[in-house]
């Protein structure tokens, strides 16, 4: 039981950190990636995201499906709200609520306890920059580097690597015929778990106020493995601050 109570745990952990050749350069490659998805004047005009939809947990008891949230306020406050029902594994319900206000961040699990966000979850957040860290990395301090091509599954990628000035490095698997990212790699140390290396597989982009959105999003690891589908987006709206700070109580 309680490594199917680390495996549904690491989902939302996961989320919350959840975030992109011959005769190219990283410098180009990014700004196709951002026309690919909208452009500089779009993305620039985000303010805030609010996404709702469902999120499925394979664990070795089963899958586990429920509701999930995800608010997202510039330039980098997040909020992930994951419930699951666990009952037909003898568990019962499970709520993870993890919270990033730009400095600091808080998760509450109704099963496993609450705690602060620290080490490399907690540089993950704060290097999350809404809507894209790619849109002004430079200004932020990251650097990206082209390691040359690759294949994901039948596609030719375009392989970036993220480095910011703190925490975790990401490989970002840019499609190198539609420009956007289809996969992203970290390796972290993710608590209670361990170092691990997760891979997000991004798909089912939709246009939502001229800027494309993943509407699929699916991660895997050594330790588990789940699937977000996301059935509603909405942009610039006023989002109430306390959503991103912990509790007083």
């Amino acid at each position: 039981m309680t490594k199917l109570l680390r495996v549904v745990a690491v989902a939302g952990v996961l989320l919350g950190s959840v975030h992109t050749a011959a005769g190219q350069t990283a410098d180009e490659i990014v700004e196709k990636h951002l026309a690919a998805i909208g452009g500089r004047a779009a993305l620039s005009k985000l303010t805030s995201r609010v996404m709702a939809g469902t999120i499925t947990v394979s664990t070795p008891a089963g899958e586990f499906s429920g509701p999930l949230e995800i608010w997202n306020q510039a330039p980098n406050k997040v909020r992930t709200l994951i419930n699951l029902d666990l009952s037909a594994a003898g568990v019962g319900k499970m709520t993870i609520d993890q919270r990033f206000d730009g400095t600091t961040g808080y998760a509450m699990d109704s099963l496993q306890g609450n705690r602060d966000i620290t080490g490399d979850q907690l540089e993950g957040m704060r290097n999350s920059v809404f809507p894209t860290p790619l849109l002004n990395y430079k200004q932020n301090g990251i650097s990206v580097d082209l390691a040359g091509k690759e294949k994901v599954g039948e596609r030719d990628a375009y392989v970036l690597v993220i480095k910011p000035k703190t925490g975790p490095s990401t490989k970002s698997y840019i499609d190198a015929t539609t420009f956007m990212i289809i996969r992203q790699v970290v390796t972290a140390d993710i608590p209670p778990v361990g170092t691990i290396e997760q891979t997000t597989d991004l798909s089912d982009e939709r246009e939502v106020d001229g800027v494309k959105v993943a509407h699929k999003i699916v991660n895997t690891s050594s330790v588990q493995s789940f699937t977000v589908t996301i059935s509603k987006v909405e942009h610039n709206g006023a989002l109430d601050q306390t959503l991103f700070t912990k509790p007083a109580n």
